[in-house]
Parts: C-alpha cells; structure tokens; sequence
C-alpha cells in the first residue's frame, strides 16, 4: 500500500526527472560537481532495541541512503518531533548517541528544527534527516541501470534489525541474543567502488520490506528480470529459528547495515573480493544474478529447487520498524 501510495500521489504530484528514478537518494549537478541528497523519518518503536536507538538509526540509515550513489557522505541536518513529558534523560542519551555516530561516519550534523507537541499527540520521539554527500565518479549508479547478465550480491546476514526490534517490543527472548545490524555502510561502498568501478551498476540499502522489496524495486524500475537462489543468502540460524517461530520470512524483513549490489560479470570477483576483506562485508555472497527475462518479476529457486515468485510484501508484517 505504501509503494501504491507513493506511486499513485506523491510521485504523480511532484513529477520530475530526477524524483522519477527512484533512488534512495536525488543526484544533482552543481557547477562541475554531483552532490548526493537523501531525507529520511525515522519513527521506531522501541526507541532503544538491541545494538542500537533512534538516534544512530538516524544517522547511519540517512548515510547509506546518500552512499548507495557511491557518494561520500558529508553533512547532516536533524530535526526533531517530541512529545510532551518526553524524558529529558532519555532525549539526551539520544542525542549524544546521534553525534557520535556522526562522528563515527565523518558526517557534521549543521542545522536541524525541533517542535514539541501536545501529549497524546505524538509518539515520544521521531527524528528526520536529511544527509547530503559529493560524488566524486562520474559514472551512474541507480536502481535503473540495472543490466541482464548482472550478478547480485549482498553484503551479509539479513533479518537481524526486524527481529531484534520485534523481540525488544514484544518482550521476547531467544537462546541466542539477536542484535541490530544498524551500521554505516559508506566505506565499504567506497572499497567496493575502487575495485570494480564502472562495473557496479546499482545499489540498495534493504531497509522496510527487506530483500524482497528492494529486489522487486530494482526490477521494475530497470524492466528487468531477478533470479535469486535462496540457499545463497545468508541468514544466521538464531534468526532462521526465531522467523520460523514468528512465521515470518527473512527476506520480507528489515535490515538497517547491509547493501544489494548488481555488478557486471566481469567487475564481479573484484567487488566480492574487496567487500570480503571489509569489515562490514566479510559474510558477502553472490546471492543471484539479472535477466532478460521476465521483466519486472523475481523469481527465487527455493532450498528444494523449485522456483517460486518472491512479490512485493503484502502488508507491513513489522510496523515502525524504522
């Protein structure tokens, strides 16, 4: 409903070229430079939850947006929406939370807003962002430059933001203790950059809706077909288990530290290779490749070989999850 949304309003109102690609970020020309520019609103709940809070959140999900281009993030604004009687302790832990994850990105926070509102009227605390970044290649990298024969690659393990967000909500708890993967990703983006160039043709951060809807996303804005082999994608078995006890599918839920890539086959072993000896891609696997076929549509070859249609999700199975 969101994706019909955006399509059928927002998009349809403000039609423009450069809205229209549909990147997680706008790419303008300024004199002789690109700069990238992403915005983001962030309204998880719980605001604190496994290896994270809402303020890194704000950060590091409004920098991979901005490096998804391949830009180097370099500014922030920040602004913020309270609740009336929201704790001061807990708004300041948030606060020094979000300007070292600043710092920690090489990012200034510059300007930002604030506005308090009536109790009852809000939801304790929610945060927008938007990051701004200079892009120093002069080759495209978006969600439309997608080629057949491109190999997709993921950076590591997916579901652990969803299910650790979910088990701090609902109060559950696991054998194993499930963490956030909230992290930036625009180093590795700069690593993987230098080793394959020209050949990497589009990136995406999986954030609400997962894997799943960020590759049915990157098929229809390219008219291209996507064919993934589940037994590829890497899922850690305490986050298999805990989906398999909430009935959910990994590949429907949200990410905030891992990056899909399609690559050329020949800049490919390349990008791997540098993502592998990157901290935040060492689990990193081809998990698929595009086609010609079949635009618009993602096909998943399942554990038993069969292949299955992977769709959009139907609903949102995880809610304020960002």
């Amino acid at each position: 409903m969101m994706h019909d949304l955006i399509g059928r309003l927002f998009r349809w109102a403000f039609d423009n070229p450069t809205l229209n690609r549909m990147d997680d970020q706008a790419v303008l020309a300024l004199d002789s430079n690109r700069i990238a520019v992403s915005t983001d609103s962030f309204v998880i709940d719980p605001l604190f939850f496994p290896g994270g809070d809402i303020g890194e959140l704000a950060v590091y999900g409004t920098v991979n947006d901005v490096a998804m281009c391949g830009a180097k993030p370099l500014y922030l604004t920040a602004g913020f929406i309270i609740e009336e009687g929201f704790s001061l302790s807990d708004l300041q832990t948030i606060v020094v939370s979000m300007r070292d994850a600043a710092h920690a990105c090489g990012v200034t926070i510059v300007t930002g807003d604030t506005k308090v509102v009536n109790k009852g009227k809000g939801d304790k605390l929610f945060i927008n962002t938007t990051g701004i970044g200079i892009i120093g290649h002069d080759f495209v990298i978006s969600g439309s430059n997608l080629q057949p024969d491109d190999v997709i690659i993921l950076s590591g393990s997916i579901a652990e933001h969803g299910i650790a967000v979910l088990s701090k909500r609902e109060g559950l708890t696991f054998e194993t203790s499930i963490v956030s993967d909230a992290a930036p990703l625009h180093e590795l983006v700069q690593v993987m950059i230098a080793a394959g160039g020209n050949g990497i043709h589009a990136m995406r951060d999986p954030t609400r809706g997962g894997v799943a809807a960020t590759l049915n996303e990157l098929a229809s804005s390219s008219h291209v077909g996507i064919r993934v082999i589940e037994k590829a994608v890497p899922v850690q078995s305490a986050v298999a288990s805990a989906c398999g006890l909430l009935g959910l599918d990994p590949l429907h839920v949200a990410n905030e530290g891992k990056l899909i890539a399609a690559v050329s086959p020949a800049s490919a072993d390349r990008v791997l290779a540098a993502m592998r000896a990157h901290p935040r891609g060492a689990n990193a696997a081809i998990i698929g490749s595009v086609t010609a076929a079949d635009p618009g549509r993602v096909q998943l070859q399942t554990i038993l070989g069969s292949w299955r249609i992977l769709d959009m999700p139907v609903g949102e199975q995880l809610p304020r999850i960002c």
